[in-house]
């Protein structure tokens, strides 16, 4: 299995050009081989808002999905519209681990976090509007978490949420790492 992150379009076209089993999605930005399928147990949940925080939690899915773990997606279930978030709650606590991508002020992962009983993989994003501060605001925010559980990962490191929560996952599930 071969994983490569923060690929550009045109370093995938180059590699795509010279294997063209190589897989490259441009928006995760990642670059993906394998001989045989990759069993996917357990499940790994992935939480963001905004279009603005799709890559990251993109290369959140395919980094777990590599490890061996069954991603489901919950996007657009920001805090501002809580009812968003709500409503899928119960999908997501049936996960071992949730990756959980904030920017703006970053307190998905702690309203998560206080909704669950599995880890919550805290993933600041460096989009946002006002002083957002390249994603700083939000680190701060999810390192001065008050609910139980929350573990962070630095700006935009979807790859270390993803890889983590297929570790977690992993344990839960019982076997070998994928």
């Amino acid at each position: 299995k071969v994983l490569a992150t923060r690929v550009t379009p045109e370093q995938g076209e180059a590699v795509r050009e010279k294997v063209p089993s190589v897989q490259y999605d441009p928006v995760s930005r990642t670059l993906t081989a394998w001989r045989e399928p990759i069993p996917q147990r357990g499940l790994v949940a992935v939480c963001c808002a905004g279009t603005g925080d799709l890559p990251v939690a993109e290369e959140a899915v395919v980094t777990a999905q590599m490890c061996g773990a069954a991603v489901e997606r919950f996007y657009d279930v920001g805090v501002s519209g809580l009812h968003r978030l709500l409503a899928v709650l119960p999908q997501v606590r049936r996960a071992n681990a949730v990756v959980a991508g904030a920017g703006m002020e970053g307190a998905r992962p702690a309203v998560l976090a206080g909704q669950m009983d599995k880890p919550v993989l805290a993933v600041p994003t460096s989009i946002g509007y006002g002083a957002n501060l390249g994603g700083g605001s939000a680190l701060l925010t999810m390192l001065n978490s008050c609910a139980a559980g929350v573990g962070v990962v630095n700006i935009d490191n979807g790859f270390g949420a993803g890889y983590l929560a297929a570790q977690i996952n992993r344990l839960a599930v019982g076997g070998e790492y994928a």
